[in-house]
């Protein structure tokens, strides 16, 4: 039975972190990973930063081969980056572990990320993996994506489930809507953006709960 975990990390810890280096309020979410050749190139997203400096950056760090702009809107721009993947010691240990990842997003300080694995051994591989790579993996949650426990959670942690079904009392998804991010934010005490990926994130869960199960049983 696949497993799921969700874990923090110091993004000092690993090499993407190393060079996604942001500062203060910037925030930085993993659209996808697209398989190029032998290569794996990330597509992100950064919140609040300044794109020129920010590229510089990046482009300065040796294991870096390309970094460019691919869509810029008022407050978050979408980049993709060409680098050496075989130096980064978290993403090599979930390759070589047959992990999946579901989600990940980044700040100065620490990255969290959501992996799917085939079952726990394979999951007690890549945490071994990180702590032979002196890591310091903080695990937020283990599961199981179809454990009969999930109950009418849906696999939602509980940052998560509180703001959906907030935003569904406060009439987010009402048309016109009833509030916004800012109120939901007011009433969560986090910051706009942080409820905008949390409710990304719930529905998400939901989805692969449901519909991607439904049709995975069928």
């Amino acid at each position: 039975m696949s497993v799921i975990v969700e874990f923090r990390v110091p993004a000092g810890d690993f090499e993407l972190g190393q060079i996604l280096h942001v500062e203060g309020g910037t925030a930085i979410e993993l659209e996808t990973l697209v398989p190029v050749g032998d290569a794996t190139v990330p597509l992100f997203w950064v919140h609040n930063v300044t794109r020129d400096t920010f590229l510089e950056g990046v482009q300065r760090h040796p294991s870096v081969e390309t970094a460019s702009e691919v869509d810029v809107f008022e407050d978050r721009t979408l980049f993709t980056l060409d680098w050496d993947v075989t130096q980064d010691h978290l993403f090599r240990g979930i390759g070589e572990t047959e992990g999946y990842l579901l989600s990940a997003s980044g700040a100065a300080d620490v990255w969290e990320f959501e992996l799917r694995f085939p079952n726990h051994e394979r999951l007690s591989e890549f945490t071994d993996h990180c702590e032979d790579a002196q890591m310091s993996l903080e695990v937020v949650r283990v599961y199981n994506p179809t454990a009969p426990d999930s109950g009418s959670r849906y696999g939602l942690s509980d940052p998560q489930f509180e703001a959906l079904c907030l935003a569904v009392e406060m009439g987010y998804y009402d048309i016109p809507r009833g509030c916004t991010t800012k109120e939901l934010a007011a009433e969560l005490d986090i910051s706009d953006q942080a409820v905008t990926e949390r409710l990304r994130r719930a529905i998400a869960t939901l989805a692969r709960y449901t519909i991607t199960q439904s049709t995975d049983e069928a």
